[in-house]
């Protein structure tokens, strides 16, 4: 089989489409065959060698990049009672890799049936973006109905699933983003677009119970400025600055214990419980996927260059 496989960090030049042998699946895991793929900044981190510390002090341990997956079960392990041969799926191979590739083996618990409604290309669009924004919104932030929630970076792969599922949680949705794509976040529902290059949300006055930072492009003083006494800010998505990123891991954290807002940085958990919630929400029509293009598996260092320019509405594809 053919595979997108990577020895040394580096750009995306180091992407290479080779042939690799066809894993085959152990016990508790399933062989899919796949269908499509999508590209997340974790990608891009476990390229760049920027989580080496995980990914492979050296070199990367596990060759073949990608995580987020949609195809066509086509084996099964002896342990496995949730899936069988034929049954079309999508979810995560794990945070390591092995997506981008003809063949895939991911377990069971970290996959969910495909809704028969949606292609494969926009069920691969959901798993990490899609649970990132659930579990931001619903186990960190405690969404309410009728609360005033503020997403930043509401046009990107979080972000635009983060206004769909706080809209189905029955939230009044801000949407920040750039002018750009001010048509993006409205029509997937938000209730109110901020362009954050004619305005600065944490300085309108406006004040939010939940603000979600799916790109936290400011300091967690900043957004506490705009946040309701008992507000939340969640941060879902990398600061742009090194100082903004200390204060989001270590200091905000820690202050939260002193003040009656509270501020929050997670990583999604992958499981099949919420990836199963999305399937219900893809199902109905709730929450959709936003693509903003599609490559071709072989493509792969086309797509990474595309997604390290920061300009992609929703998510990018590869199509096996």
């Amino acid at each position: 089989m053919k595979a997108i496989v990577y020895t040394q960090y580096g750009p995306p030049d180091v992407l290479r489409f080779e042939e690799v042998p066809k894993p085959a699946p152990q016990d508790n895991e399933i062989l899919i065959q796949l269908r499509a793929a999508s590209v997340n900044p974790l990608d891009f981190h476990n390229m760049r060698g920027h989580v080496r510390m995980m990914s492979g002090l050296r070199s990367p341990k596990e060759t073949i990049l990608g995580c987020d997956i949609a195809g066509q079960v086509e084996a099964v392990g002896k342990d496995v009672t949730q899936f069988q041969p034929g049954d079309e799926v999508f979810g995560v191979t794990g945070f390591g890799g092995r997506g981008f590739a003809e063949y895939v083996c991911a377990k069971q618990d970290k996959l969910a049936l495909k809704p028969s409604n949606i292609s494969f290309e926009e069920a691969a669009a959901v798993p990490i973006a899609g649970l990132t924004a659930l579990q931001g919104l619903r186990d960190k932030g405690r969404i309410q109905p009728g609360q005033k929630v503020a997403i930043d970076g509401a046009s990107g792969g979080v972000g635009t699933f983060a206004v769909q599922i706080a809209k189905a949680f029955g939230a009044e949705v801000a949407a920040v983003c750039s002018s750009s794509k001010l048509e993006t976040a409205r029509s997937i529902g938000a209730d109110h677009l901020i362009d954050y290059t004619q305005e600065d949300f944490t300085r309108s006055g406006r004040v939010y119970d939940l603000i979600l930072g799916a790109n936290a492009h400011h300091p967690v003083f900043d957004y506490r400025r705009v946040l309701s006494p008992d507000g939340i800010f969640v941060g879902a998505g990398g600061p742009a600055k090194f100082q903004d990123i200390l204060q989001s891991v270590l200091v905000a954290p820690f202050l939260s214990l002193f003040w009656r807002q509270k501020m929050r940085v997670f990583i999604a958990k992958i499981n099949k419980k919420d990836l199963d919630v999305l399937k219900d929400l893809l199902a109905s029509g709730k929450v959709v996927s936003v693509i903003d293009r599609s490559y071709p598996l072989s493509a792969a260092a086309e797509a990474m260059r595309y997604l390290e320019e920061g300009h992609a509405r929703g998510k990018i594809i590869l199509i096996a």
